[in-house]
């Protein structure tokens, strides 16, 4: 029996970690001589304080959310996909290619296609770390953090040389046709204050699909069982007649997939075409994402509307009080993912103990 209540694992240690990091980055304001207090409120008011604080919040939270499922499903499996920035790299240049090269009627019919283009490329550049990691040992942490560089490399060249307009400086594809543009939050919720500057589009409603569907596949599905069972025991899956090929395969497809549709919204959503640095460390954030979420789909959302008020609330603060710079948000942000994950046994731990200790009691 787990030492720890299942709500205690889901609730109780992720607060308590974010009660730390938010702690020690209010000493860390103060030690410049900033107020902790006002520095919260304004990151706070500047997230979720007015719907164009939401827009923003809103949007980054739906890149977090598709990487952060990219990565707990992987963790499913024990594979610690981290390739996540560079599946969705390449996820961008499926989505530009769907939704420049193909005559979409409406941008319906766009959405279909960019996320299958989003998906396939995303999961083709899973697929050779899968396979070195199935069919040849290769550690899938050191495969994917080299295809991360590859794939940078791969879209400068690109954008620089084939996909760039010509004439332009600018190294970026041209924009997408009008039929692809999918509607923002002004088309759909202008009646709750969202302005046409707001990046916030519908993939936000395939982000929270896509987090039902893994839902779905991984707890009401026989491929869901025969993931976490791999994942819980390798020996005993392969007694049970479980292909370890198979299964890492299938996960890392689904994860990369997962990963690449990040482009539907950052990429045909917002920017309406393809430009370098269009993920800008969402594949990172993603792992803390899904070690916050526990894996869990529901986790994961929520995991990624913090980082998603974290990354807009840092913008404004930054924007408000300038002593605080870009630097010390990155070290507010930073210090959330250390404490939810690099440190997360520091507060499991004690926990365990106390609830073993009050369990002994109770018997």
């Amino acid at each position: 029996m787990d030492a720890l209540p299942k709500w205690a694992d889901i609730v109780l240690i992720p607060l308590v970690n974010l009660a730390l990091a938010l702690a020690v980055s209010a000493l860390v304001i103060a030690y410049i001589g900033e107020n902790p207090v006002e520095a919260l409120t304004l990151m706070i008011s500047g997230s979720v304080g007015s719907a164009y604080g939401w827009g923003y919040t809103l949007y980054y939270a739906t890149n977090f959310v598709f990487t952060g499922l990219a990565v707990a499903v992987a963790f499913h499996a024990r594979l610690f996909n981290i390739g996540g920035e560079g599946q969705a790299l390449l996820g961008g240049l499926g989505v530009t290619l769907a939704c420049l090269y193909i005559p979409w009627p409406h941008w319906t019919l766009a959405l279909v296609g960019a996320s299958v283009g989003g998906a396939l490329f995303g999961a083709a550049w899973a697929a050779i770390p899968a396979w070195l990691q199935a069919r040849r040992g290769s550690h899938i942490v050191i495969t994917t953090i080299m295809f991360n560089f590859i794939a940078s490399a791969l879209m400068v060249y690109l954008l620089v040389n084939v996909l760039k307009v010509p004439g332009s400086m600018a190294p970026e594809t041209a924009r997408f046709p009008e039929a692809t543009h999918l509607p923002s939050a002004f088309d759909w919720g202008a009646w709750m204050g969202f302005t046409k500057s707001a990046p916030l589009n519908v993939a936000f409603f395939l982000a929270l699909a896509c987090a039902f569907g893994v839902w779905v596949l991984i707890w009401r599905t026989k491929l869901g069982y025969e993931i976490r069972a791999f994942g819980q025991s390798e020996p005993a899956a392969v007694y049970a007649g479980i292909s370890p090929t198979r299964i890492i395969m299938v996960a890392m497809l689904i994860s990369g997939g997962l990963a690449g549709l990040m482009a539907v919204n950052a990429v045909q959503g917002e920017a309406e075409r393809l430009v370098i640095d269009s993920v800008q460390g969402a594949g990172f954030v993603g792992i803390a994402v899904a070690l916050m979420g526990r894996s869990h789909p529901v986790g994961v959302v929520l995991a990624a509307l913090l980082f998603g008020i974290l990354y807009q609330g840092g913008a404004e603060l930054e924007f408000s009080m300038p002593a605080i710079s870009r630097e010390m948000v990155v070290v507010i942000q930073a210090l959330v993912i250390l404490f939810t994950g690099a440190l997360d046994n520091m507060v499991r731990t004690p926990l365990e103990r106390l609830f073993l200790r009050r369990r002994r009691r109770a018997a």
